[in-house]
């Protein structure tokens, strides 16, 4: 098994990518490599938040990375202020474990260009397609750590 790179936090990882109908979520262990874990419905969002919390529980990770929606020019927009709203939430559903926001830019885009190109077909893809970029979120978030040695994107605080 390959050693984390030195600077990086040992400890496994949930990514969330939150869309307005599916919440894609991947994982990885001590930092090395992200998988997919499921696709989250996200409609109903105090069961998706549920769903979450039950993942975390059971998978102890030292926090959760989200993705946060930002323009081309990196301006947030309405879509950031709902996943601030959201990520709030869950942070309070799975204190003390941190969550952080990082750039989500592309990684969407990028899920549907690779999945297109391994031959998943748009129908079924659509089911994976947020479990793609939440891995490509994570995949981000942890070369961003080897990089700066420091934990990736911005902390949320939880609101009590």
């Amino acid at each position: 098994m390959t050693e984390p790179a030195q600077g990086m936090r040992r400890g496994r990882r949930l990514a969330i990518d939150v869309g307005d109908a599916r919440i894609g979520v991947a994982s990885c262990d001590d930092g090395i490599l992200a998988t997919p874990v499921e696709t989250v419905p996200g409609r109903d969002v105090p069961a998706a938040q549920r769903r979450l919390k039950q993942l975390v529980d059971e998978y102890e990770p030292i926090e959760i990375v989200v993705g946060l929606p930002r323009s081309l020019n990196g301006r947030e927009g309405p879509a950031a202020a709902k996943i601030r709203l959201f990520t709030q939430e869950l942070a309070r559903l799975v204190a003390p474990i941190p969550v952080r926001l990082v750039d989500e830019r592309m990684t969407t885009v990028t899920a549907s260009q690779g999945l297109r190109a391994s031959g998943v077909k748009s129908k079924k893809g659509r089911s994976v397609i947020d479990q793609a970029a939440a891995v490509i979120i994570l995949q981000q978030a942890l070369e961003s750590e080897r990089a700066s040695g420091k934990a990736p994107g911005e902390g949320v605080e939880v609101v009590i």
